[in-house]
This record gives structure tokens, sequence and C-alpha cells, in this order.
């Protein structure tokens, strides 16, 4: 099986560019992720692409790939298009992994974008909602804000989970954020303010949950051999695992886990051949703070129930035993639905090669990624080491 390299990764700002477009926002991270390559890279060089978007607003529904590739200086590069909702961007990752791995391609590209603030609050609502379960959930009237107050809920009333361990993830993801140029939300916040923003969906309040965005992410992925052409800083994607769940809540047996997170961790942790003990730090979905608090405990990062205390603790701090969110996360950063996936890998690519800036974190070899469709429907998990293999 090939090796497969990240040699260049890039993002847009995240926030609403009312003068760009998603052309011009997936041009931006291309150019980003080709600046970022150490060696002189030629565009032409890449034999496949992979872009993952939602489309939000019903722009370009067809053909989106070949729309932003072009536009991109790709020219007649084979581009697939890539929908499984917020996890289009990770999901697009494996498929450029597998793509190396198979020998269909010596270089690859992975990425995504959204534009979701040129259209109503209601109407953003409403596509967000076409990745829930449409029949049983969506159409009778449960929003995401909803389906995740379900989940937290649930966590509270099964483990004792507690308002304030909500609320630390958002002050511990803003203050990674704050040092972020990137993020949409780049400010601190303290743990009174916190607690006590106004309810979305009960007991979710403002601080729990992510911001609505518009960006673009892009990631260069290459063999042994043509990452040894391009760079002296290689960064290794030792596991890359994808899984599908349900995508009702009701359809699952526990509102407390995320199965389809289980599996794609086990199966990225394996190709690596390590444990959750020894991710040194990642960047998980939380599109709501129940869902990082979710995600320490699915990836194995602590005991079942446990995720409330292990954040109360500081485990997830910059400073703690494993880092959690150095980007500030979706919550700070922002969550442009097709391009998350693929942003995640961009703070993971600059840690690893000590070109974080201000947060950065020193010491650190291997990183995880994460990155959830819906709320749960589909995930991708990706394991990073840094170095040859």
């Amino acid at each position: 099986m090939n090796e497969v390299y990240v040699v260049g990764a890039g993002q847009t700002d995240y926030g609403s560019f009312p003068r760009e477009s998603y052309r011009s926002l997936f041009k931006e991270a291309v150019d980003t992720a080709v600046d970022s390559v150490d060696a002189e890279f030629d565009r032409e060089s890449v034999d496949e692409a992979y872009v993952g978007t939602l489309g939000v607003g019903g722009r370009q529904l067809g053909l989106p790939g070949p729309a932003v590739t072009e536009f991109a200086g790709l020219n007649g590069t084979a581009t697939t298009r890539v929908e499984n909702a917020c996890a289009a961007s990770g999901v697009a990752l494996r498929q450029a992994v597998l793509a190396v791995r198979a020998g269909v391609a010596d270089v690859a590209l992975a990425g995504g974008f959204e534009v979701m603030n040129d259209v109503s609050s209601e109407r953003t609502g409403e596509w967000l909602g076409v990745s829930g379960e449409t029949e049983w959930e969506r159409m009778a009237g449960t929003t995401f804000s909803g389906v995740y107050a379900q989940m937290a809920d649930a966590h509270m009333a099964e483990h004792g989970t507690t308002r304030e361990h909500l609320s630390r993830v958002a002050v511990k993801n803003h203050a990674n954020g704050a040092k972020n140029p990137h993020a949409q939300l780049g400010f601190e916040t303290n743990l009174e303010d916190a607690m006590n923003a106004p309810a979305v969906a009960d007991p979710l309040n403002l601080f729990d949950c992510c911001p609505t965005s518009d960006g673009a992410s892009a990631v260069l992925v290459a063999s042994r051999d043509a990452a040894e052409e391009l760079t002296d800083a290689p960064i290794r994607i030792a596991g890359a695992g994808q899984s599908s769940g349900r995508v009702g809540l009701f359809q699952r047996p526990s509102l407390t886990e995320i199965p389809a997170t289980q599996r794609a961790a086990e199966q990225a942790y394996d190709e690596a051949d390590v444990g959750p003990e020894d991710v040194e730090f990642a960047e998980v979905h939380d599109c709501f703070s129940i869902a990082e608090l979710l995600a320490y405990e699915d990836l194995g990062f602590c005991e079942r129930g446990e995720a409330g205390p292990y954040v109360a603790s500081g485990a997830t701090e910059p400073d703690g035993e494993r880092p959690v969110n150095l980007s500030g996360g979706l919550k700070s950063k922002g969550h442009p639905i097709g391009a998350t996936g693929g942003g995640q890998v961009v703070e993971v690519f600059k840690q690893l090669r000590g070109e974080a800036g201000d947060r950065q974190v020193s010491g650190l070899s291997r990183g995880l990624t994460h990155n959830v469709g819906g709320s749960g429907g589909a995930v991708a998990v990706h394991v990073f080491e840094e170095g040859w293999a």
C-alpha cells in the first residue's frame, strides 16, 4: 500500500464575505495550499481532485466540482464532488488518500467550500436541515440545535454532565480561536458569560452553537515518491477511517454516543497501528459543545460518561495532556459545511510543521482529525504523523 503524505494545505478566513463567490473562495484556498508546498508546485501535476460541498442556497448543484477546480487553475483535472453533509471534505480527503494508495494518482487534491451567508437565516436553516433525517425529524420541525440538544439532555441525565461542562468547551475553543487569524468568532469569552448566554434549544445556549460560515479549504496529498520531490517536512497520513451511521436519532439505541465515530476511529487507529492514548492533539467536530464531549468518549480519549470531568480537568487545553481544537474548532473558527474537514487538516498540518503562530504547541508529532456529517450519519477520522515512515 502506497504511503500518503500531506505536502500542502490552505484555507480562507471563515466568516461572511458578500464580495466573494464560491469559486473565488476555493481558488484562494488552493492558492494558499500551493504556496505552502516547500518546492515549486505545478498544478498540472494534480491527477485527481475531490471537492466537498453541501450546496447551501442551491448554487451550482450540478457540477460544482469542475466549476471550482477549473477556476482555481486545475485545468482538465478529474474532479469529483463529494456530499456527506458536514463531513464532505473529510470524506473527500479519504477519497484522495485511497486514490494515491491505489496508484491512480501521484498527487491529489481534497478540499471543499460553502457559502452560507448570502441567504436568509430561515433559508440556511432549511438547507442545514436536509442533512438530518428528513421524513421523521426535519419535516416534523426538528432543527439541528434541537437534535444536539436532545443528545446533550440525555448525556446530562445519564452521566451527570453539567451546564458548566458544556460551557468549558466554548471558553476553551474561543481562547484558542482568538489566536487564529482565520477564525470567524476570534474573541475570548469567560465561563460566566458562556453559561448565561441566551437559550437556543434547551439545554444548549448561544455559546454552545457554532456559527454559519463562508469559506474554503484545500489539502494536497502525494505518494512517497512525489512527496520526496515536494517537501522536506513531510506529514504522513498514517490512518484513514470512514463510517456511516443511522441518520435519525430515533433510529439509534443511544443518544449519548455516535457509533460511526467509533468505527471510523477504530479503522484509522488500526491502519496507523496506534491507539487513542497515542494521539497527542486533535481537531474534533464541535458543531455544538455536546458534540465535542461526545467525541472525547467515542474517540477513546476518556471513559464513557467521563467527558464532562475530562474537559473540566484541563486535559484538552493547549497545555493539557491532549489539546483539542487548537484552531478554535467549529465553535470559534467557524463551520463552512463543505470546507470544515479540510480546514481541520490545515491546523494539524501547521501544528506538526511548527507553523501555527501564537497557538503553536511545541513537541507535537501525531494528530487526529474528526469530521462528522449531520448528527452522526457520516464520519471521517484521520491520523497524521510527522516525518517519513
